[in-house]
């Protein structure tokens, strides 16, 4: 045997040795999906909230049950409807009238949200089931008149409207077209960035249906292979692969063209409804308010600094702004999704006062009412019940780490509806006469409890998740703590190994995400894979730097034009307080972050000084001009316009400073942060002769999580930690 052939043997047997000291299994019990806690199934609840609807565990039920949880009947079963038949129920909707129910089956994702599927109308009076469309065998994001008599859904890049009394099918829109236009539906950019996935909206009098028409004619294309692989294989591209080619505009290329239209359901007529400001680039939400003929639209700059809502008449497409938000920065995306409508005046967030909070304003432009007000974020509003006149909204003005949920009156008396502590979450009822308190804290799974709004009574506990307390019962637990960095208290968390012996140093890992108003460190139920790796002897660290979310605007929005910046700065900072400790052996230090965080793992082990011995990067960014343009320009504004900024944002400017060991995984068909990242940094170390160690995963996305490949993520970086800390 030669020398060759015995240090290959050898190797291989090191290799066989590493991997058999990960119980891939056993990790594999604390990632996704084994870590899910149980939750109640999306409530349907039917009119004035008087019933539940939930769908049997087999799938081929639907039961309506009263809100005490008593059965009362099966609304619909696969088993004895009329007409057409499915073998199960993929989810469903309920119309607003009450009649009919909206069904899928044979989901098929398009991109994180958006999905096609075979949709159809159940009649719950006649027992009949038909199929939503005759000339078109799958459908997305169809949406009901209010009187139920009519569904608009989108095939093909058209908008279709199925008038269900006359059993007609009357084309809205005939100009879309793969990759050219899209009418009704978002396109890529829209659905990850503003998560929206339908762009239609029916009239209080169903007269009219509103629509964006999005002409992404001019973004460039990018494209990606698709291989036969091992996880759910394609096996027409067993030989020769095949590609995903699709509009995705990089920052400072071209977006989408949006328009909004408005279709004449009486005359079948299509009129376009301009916006009087040239600036607009993005229209992330259209919307008509409780018992209006007249369509709101926000719109967006697009440097995404200034937000105007618009009101339009759309017969005569006149169009005014009734409120307008402006920022030196950006403006946070909790704006247009926060957004809610009433009979008399809307609400909105918004953060002139230097903190997030909610504001009411009539129809005719005029702030009634500021709701909220003081030195903390409210993070979510869950609406306004005419019934009891409060709103109930979210907030971290118990500390930033925890989340409080609130009702507050007319008069402006507060009711605390959670615990001081921990992590609490709302879901309202339609007519706001219900809600879903969930509850956890780092220590205790979530707890889902139905209340009466009326008086806070509780109904019943929906899901306690003993089961799952049980099942993790004495695993290593999270410890909060703060430091100072550059003179910013920050918040942090650390996991001791189990079996923690004082007397002993650990080598440590430290998670971070950083992204602009994220948050990691949070006093909410999660387990994962720190849990297993302290199991396994490390001390797992999280620190929330300067940009993360809950903390105010100055801190929040002090990234500006800067990606990466003062985030290295804190991560820097805090690595060098855990070295400190003297349970932590300072010379093995680890990093480790998924997509921004992998991101800013590179940016962290790019700088000066930095004292990681190993660092693991999954699906990071490696150039902002890599990325899409509506998350990238709002925090970095365009590549022409921040040139310097961008160039010290990248970590492909910075591998000469990498000098500790590094390990890259990607998904290959990752639609999000593309593989190119990956691919374009590795060329670049390689260019200065540096080496690191590269997983790929053969057709999966920015998640990585069919067929328990989140498990071979994390044992893979295990294996990793094991041989370098």
């Amino acid at each position: 045997m030669n020398k060759v052939t015995l240090f290959a043997t050898a190797l291989a047997a090191v290799v066989a040795l590493g991997a058999s000291a990960i119980d891939i299994k056993e990790l594999g019990k604390y990632v996704y999906p084994n870590n899910r806690v149980s939750s109640p199934a999306s409530l349907v609840y039917t009119d004035n909230d008087d019933a539940l609807l939930t769908l049997s565990p087999d799938r081929h039920k639907i039961i309506k049950a009263g809100v005490d949880g008593k059965t009362t009947e099966t609304v619909f079963d696969i088993a004895t409807c009329r007409n057409a038949k499915i073998d199960h129920i993929g989810g469903f909707s309920l119309s607003p009238d009450g009649s009919k129910i909206l069904i899928y089956q044979n989901r098929e994702k398009i991109y994180r949200r958006s999905f096609l599927a075979d949709y159809y109308v159940y009649e719950i009076r006649h027992n009949v089931l038909s199929p939503l469309s005759e000339k078109f065998e799958r459908q997305r994001c169809p949406v009901f008149s209010h009187d139920g008599r009519a569904v608009a859904f989108v095939a093909e890049n058209n908008i279709y409207i199925a008038k269900l009394d006359y059993k007609t099918e009357v084309a809205v829109t005939t100009d879309g077209k793969i990759n050219s236009v899209i009418n009704g539906a978002s396109d890529w950019t829209y659905e990850e960035e503003f998560t929206t996935t339908c762009s239609m909206a029916w009239s209080a009098d169903d007269l009219t249906l509103c629509f964006i028409r999005y002409d992404e004619t001019d973004v460039p294309t990018f494209s990606f292979p698709i291989y036969r692989g091992g996880c759910n294989p394609h096996d027409e591209y067993e030989l020769y692969p095949g590609a995903l080619t699709y509009k995705y505009p990089k920052a400072g290329m071209n977006n989408s063209k949006v328009s909004i239209h408005s279709y004449n359901v009486e005359t079948r007529k299509t009129i376009a409804l301009p916006l009087p400001d040239a600036e607009i680039e993005y229209i992330p939400r259209i919307a008509f308010p409780p018992g209006q003929n007249t369509v709101y639209a926000l719109a967006l700059n697009r440097h995404q600094s200034k937000a105007t809502l618009y009101a339009i008449n759309p017969r005569s497409a006149v169009a005014k702004p009734v409120f307008t938000d402006k920022a030196e920065t950006w403006i946070s995306p909790t704006l247009w999704n926060g957004i809610l409508f009433y009979p008399e005046f809307f609400v909105v967030m918004s953060e002139d006062s230097g903190f997030r909070h909610i504001y009411a304003y009539n129809y005719s432009g005029v702030k009634v009412r500021t709701i909220t007000s003081g030195n903390f974020d409210v993070t979510e509003y869950y609406g306004y019940s005419a019934a009891t006149r409060c709103h109930y909204y979210q907030s971290a003005e118990t500390g930033a780490i925890n989340r409080v949920v609130n009702r507050i009156d007319e008069k402006g008396k507060i009711t605390r509806l959670s615990p001081d502590n921990g992590w609490a979450a709302l879901t309202m009822s339609p007519a706001m006469n219900y809600y879903v308190l969930d509850y956890s804290t780092a220590h205790t799974p979530n707890v889902y409890t139905l209340y009466s709004a009326n008086g806070d009574k509780k109904v019943r506990v929906l899901e306690d998740n003993a089961a799952v307390s049980r099942r993790y019962e004495g695993v290593p637990q999270k410890e909060f703590f703060s430091f100072v960095s550059d003179g910013y208290e920050l918040n942090g968390y650390v996991i001791k190994p189990e079996g923690f012996d004082a007397s002993k140093r650990y080598p440590v890992i430290m998670y971070q995400y950083s992204g602009p108003e994220s948050q990691e460190v949070r006093d909410r139920w999660s387990i994962d894979w720190q849990q297993y790796f302290a199991k396994k002897g490390y001390v797992v660290a999280c620190v929330d730097g300067r940009g993360t979310g809950a903390r105010g605007v100055d801190f929040r929005k002090m990234v500006y034009r800067h990606l990466g910046h003062y985030e290295s700065i804190d991560q820097l900072a805090a690595a060098r307080h855990i070295a400190s400790l003297p349970y932590v052996d300072s010379a093995r230090i680890g990093i480790f972050g998924w997509s921004y965080g992998g991101y800013e793992t590179l940016m962290a082990i790019s700088q000066a000084n930095a004292p990681f011995k190993a660092a693991v990067a999954i699906a990071p960014v490696t150039d902002w001009r890599f990325y899409d343009t509506a998350y990238t320009e709002r925090f970095m504004r365009t590549p022409k316009e921040n040139a310097t900024g961008y160039d010290a944002a990248s970590p492909l400017k910075l591998v000469d400073n990498v000098n500790c060991r590094l390990l890259i995984m990607a998904g290959t068909a990752d639609d999000n942060v593309h593989i190119q990242n990956t691919f374009e940094y590795v060329a670049a170390l390689q260019a200065k002769e540096k080496l690191c160690d590269m997983l790929l995963f053969p057709n999966m996305d920015h998640s990585i999580n069919y067929c328990n490949a989140r498990a071979v993520v994390y044992a893979k970086m295990l294996d990793f930690f094991n041989r370098n800390l």
